[in-house]
């Protein structure tokens, strides 16, 4: 049967990155984690095609290049260290022609120790991610996608979900208070850039966005009270937008992690539902996933 290779990338995931940045005149260091994974395309059918490995880069050269990159230059933010991986093998190797890098840095906080912060002494209080999508095309430029990841919430209150279609499949009762839980997946896309070199322009902006659009989230989570998460999330990328002019849309995607009230009333007739609901049930599936991705009026699609 005649077949053709219609599409092909190859690289190393999960490369595992810790750079310390030692400040001699004041003695503070501070610590990045990063898992790195670094795709390559290009001409490259041959070595799927033909058994021809002239045209592969080693996955461990991919590797070895990235803790040389790591040494030689900063790797925060993110998005500056992705257009720096993914420029160099566009430029490095001709036959290559886009290099798709992803970044996830992993959330090390400064201790504090007497009250006051520990100048190498750090702890991980959480699952939250700061990750970076980097996709550098020969000829096009760079395209950037920033997120949030693994950010737990929890409010006891303040949520509502009421007005919903109610029809033969339901069961589910209107609710006018709650508790809402969701694990925070934000991203929000840059517009295009040109060139490394128009990365490195105020790399500020990088470090500003993230945590402009953690803030938003946080406050509009605890202080709305929302009539779902549709109407909370949507405001939520709404006000990045605005916040972010250079941001050209924002996705969310919140799981809605239930607790529901456990009736004990068999119980001596032990009253623990509606406005005497003080024990919960956390339900570990299935569970609630809403999605939304938010654009400026001018970059909107039908």
């Amino acid at each position: 049967m005649a077949s053709k290779l219609g599409a092909a990338r190859y690289g190393k995931d999960n490369v595992r990155v810790c750079k310390v940045h030692r400040d001699e005149k004041t003695g503070v260091q501070t610590v990045t984690e990063m898992t790195v994974c670094c795709l390559l395309e290009g001409d490259i059918d041959v070595s799927y095609t033909k058994a021809d490995n002239s045209v592969v880069v080693a996955t461990d050269s991919i590797k070895n290049t990235i803790f040389i990159l790591a040494k030689q230059n900063p790797v925060t933010p993110p998005e500056l260290f992705g257009s720096i991986i993914g420029t160099h093998f566009i430029e490095k190797y001709k036959h290559i022609h886009v290099a798709h890098v992803n970044i996830i840095t992993h959330r090390w906080t400064r201790l504090a120790v007497d009250g006051k912060p520990h100048p190498h002494s750090f702890l991980r209080d959480g699952a939250e991610t700061r990750n970076v999508q980097v996709d550098v095309t020969e000829g096009k430029g760079i395209e950037i996608a920033s997120s949030i990841s693994g950010l737990h919430v929890l409010k006891s209150t303040g949520s509502e979900f009421w007005g919903f279609v109610r029809d033969e499949y339901t069961t589910l009762p209107e609710v006018w208070d709650r508790i809402l839980s969701t694990e925070v997946d934000a991203t929000w896309k840059w517009k295009l850039f040109s060139s490394l070199s128009e990365v490195k322009v105020d790399t500020a902006r990088f470090d500003h966005a993230w945590s402009a659009a953690r803030k938003i989230t946080l406050d509009f989570f605890a202080k709305e009270n929302s009539a779902s998460v549709q109407a909370v999330m949507y405001n939520m990328a709404e006000k990045i937008l605005e916040v972010v002019p250079q941001v050209e849309s924002v996705d969310y995607a919140l799981p809605n992690k239930h607790y529901f009230e456990v009736d004990l009333k068999w119980h001596k007739g032990l009253k623990n539902t509606g406005k005497d609901a003080e024990v919960y049930a956390p339900q570990s599936g299935p569970n609630g996933l809403i999605k939304c991705t938010v654009t400026r009026p001018t970059t909107a699609k039908l």
